[in-house]
């Protein structure tokens, strides 16, 4: 049952008189999914496993590439866009079962154990037997989700008009490699108040929270096939190199690793 979907397939999942309730997506064609702002009663955890989607929730904007998942908490204003090839599933969970979940929005890693889970769970129909085996495969994927690590792979939005065309403008052009003085000017800001505005609605610098935008955008690109050269290019670096090492300084490892690593292996 598709995901991304408010089609006449499509069943609410708040609708669904379960505690965890898992649906299964695959879109095989290139194509292109945006569902705009919406919210659930149930706390979600979108699970990607071929291509990659990206979520903004209120606050800020997470890239969920393969054997990664986002949560959502229940009640959060979220939009959702993916395009190319994709593969996943979501699980809805309700909120008297979602003690130990975090409260935020975060992205966090899926092991074996919580993709066969997602997976297993996926089959079921929406309304399974409760009791013995099914309620203790869904006990054991609330288990395994509680204890995922949590990735950074999150950037912080700005809400202040100014900051948001900024924003618009350095995610349509993020080769453009202005300095913070270019991109206040272009804002009508002098580069103190624009400093001031980044960090106070962010928490971040001009240039820590431009360099996070970069890692997010390169993992989304990579996840969709890109090569290591191209990204590097489309990010304004002058060699593949120096992208390499701004990606490993991010996550820790090299972009190819890092790809290599959420790279499941076929049944």
């Amino acid at each position: 049952m598709p995901i991304l979907s408010d089609g006449p397939d499509w069943i609410d999942p708040d609708n669904v008189p379960r505690p965890v309730v898992t649906f299964g997506a695959a879109m095989a064609e290139v194509g292109r999914i945006e569902l705009e702002l919406h919210r659930h009663m149930k706390g979600q955890v979108l699970f990607v496993q071929r291509g990659a989607l990206s979520c903004e929730v209120e606050g800020g904007l997470w890239i969920v590439p393969p054997r990664s998942a986002v949560w959502i908490p229940g009640g959060a204003l979220h939009a959702i866009k993916a395009s190319g090839a994709l593969e996943g599933f979501a699980a809805f969970v309700d909120p008297a079962v979602s003690r130990g979940l975090p409260e935020v929005c975060c992205a966090v890693s899926v092991a074996p154990l919580l993709r066969e889970l997602l997976i297993r769970s996926a089959s079921l129909p929406a309304l399974y037997e409760e009791g013995g085996a099914n309620s203790r495969l869904m006990a054991a994927l609330l288990d395994e989700l509680a204890a995922a690590k949590i990735e950074d792979l999150h950037l912080p939005m700005p809400t202040d008009a100014r900051l948001r065309r900024i924003v618009d403008l350095m995610m349509a052009s993020p080769a453009d490699r202005g300095t913070l003085d270019v991109w206040a000017k272009r804002a009508g800001l002098s580069e103190r108040t624009l400093a001031r505005l980044i960090s106070r609605e962010t928490g971040m610098s001009f240039g820590r929270w431009r360099q996070q935008l970069g890692v997010i955008l390169a993992v989304k690109w990579l996840a969709s096939g890109a090569s290591i050269q191209q990204v590097a290019a489309d990010l304004g670096y002058e060699s593949a190199p120096s992208f390499v090492t701004m990606f490993r300084k991010a996550l820790g490892t090299s972009p190819g690793r890092y790809m290599a690593e959420r790279s499941f292996s076929r049944h």
